[in-house]
């Protein structure tokens, strides 16, 4: 090895971001390793690397000892040391410099393969603390290929992973379609960092929108709360502080502009807007729209409320297989047992057919 080495090594710390001293320890720690094995020695040795010139030098190291009692290799006795050196006392270290013959070439194959390495390991930690850091976020990626229900998406740099569990329902991914994908996860593994992303994280509705709606983004309108049940229904409560706001229209936008693009990425997924009250009444009488609300008796300790709809809006408020009141509940952390008019006043029906009985006998 050469300047011309250390000159490559140079531009791999400033390109590859890996330190120069780092890899030159790294290569010396490996030259150590291949002329042990090479050369067949359990001596034990030291490689130095000049960092100006690249220039390689071997020394084998042998440890100062009264009498040599173990590997020759390893000890030399006190007496053969004072012979070198009158200084030398037991437990100095005596480094001797050896030039063994094709060693360059050998250093220079292992050099090569640790360096190679090395750069593998940094990108690694790159693309790991990159990905790490966007945690939570939303990117664009290209679908790269579908094995065994999973789905591989090109995130540029590396690779993410859309598990079966994170995809949503009715979806088709189609090889080299762009798609939106939620950061869910990043873990390292030996074949280096594994990015895991969703479809049907609720944080993917919350990115898009703050995506989209430039209030969000700024932090004039919060997102309160989100539910939501992938590929069906999504409800969304937003809140802001300025009374010159209206937070649920600047998220649906003009003629519901902004709302649509968000629904189009989402493949035609149903989005509920609401407005946030701190007064669980109103929240919860909100939660449960597009159905109509009569009344709500809450119980504060144990966090549960009894809604009260028109006979004809029961099924509305509950929903296809019960999905309204369960986001509805998802939404705002309350249990909600809906019930209809006559089933909450069972009397006011008793009273109109008994009424009803008179007036035909009166007849």
């Amino acid at each position: 090895m050469n300047r011309e080495f250390i000159k490559a090594v140079e531009q791999i710390e400033k390109e590859k971001g890996v330190s120069k001293d780092l890899l030159i320890e790294a290569i010396e720690s490996a030259l150590v390793s291949a002329y042990r094995k090479n050369y067949g020695t359990h001596q034990n040795v030291r490689v130095a690397i000049d960092r100006d010139t690249g220039e390689v030098e071997v020394y084998s190291r042998r440890t100062v000892v009264e009498e040599v009692t173990g590997d020759e290799f390893l000890e030399i006795s006190l007496e053969d040391a004072k012979k070198i050196d009158p200084n030398y006392e037991v437990g100095d270290v005596i480094e001797k410099a050896i030039a063994p013959k094709d060693f360059g070439r050998i250093a220079a194959q292992t050099a090569k393969q640790v360096v190679v390495q090395r750069i593998r390991e940094a990108e690694r930690g790159i693309i790991f603390e990159d990905f790490s850091n966007r945690q939570s976020e939303v990117v664009t990626g290209v679908v790269q290929r579908i094995s065994k229900g999973m789905v591989y998406i090109n995130l540029g740099k590396t690779e993410g992973i859309l598990a079966p569990t994170e995809q949503v329902p009715g979806e088709r991914y189609v090889m080299n379609n762009r798609i939106k994908v939620y950061i869910m996860e990043v873990k390292k593994t030996t074949k280096g960092p594994q990015v895991y992303v969703s479809r049907s994280h609720p944080g993917l509705v919350k990115r898009l929108f703050e995506l989209e709606v430039p209030e969000i983004h700024d932090g004039v309108v919060e997102i309160k709360s989100i539910s939501r049940e992938a590929g069906s229904r999504t409800k969304m409560a937003v809140y802001s502080a300025d009374e010159n706001v209206d937070a649920v229209g600047a998220c649906v936008g003009h003629k519901g502009t902004r709302v649509q693009v968000v629904v189009d990425e989402l493949f035609g997924e149903k989005i509920d807007i609401i407005t946030w009250s701190e007064d669980p009444e109103e929240l919860i009488k909100s939660a449960l729209s597009p159905a109509k609300v009569e009344q709500v008796i809450v119980n504060e300790e144990e966090r549960a409320a009894t809604v009260v709809v028109p006979d004809y809006q029961l099924s509305l408020a509950i929903g296809k297989e019960g999905q309204n009141v369960r986001l509805a509940a998802k939404l705002t952390s309350w249990r909600i047992d809906i019930k209809s008019h006559s089933q909450y006043y069972p009397e006011e029906v008793a009273d109109t057919s008994i009424d009803d009985v008179n007036e035909e006998e009166e007849q």
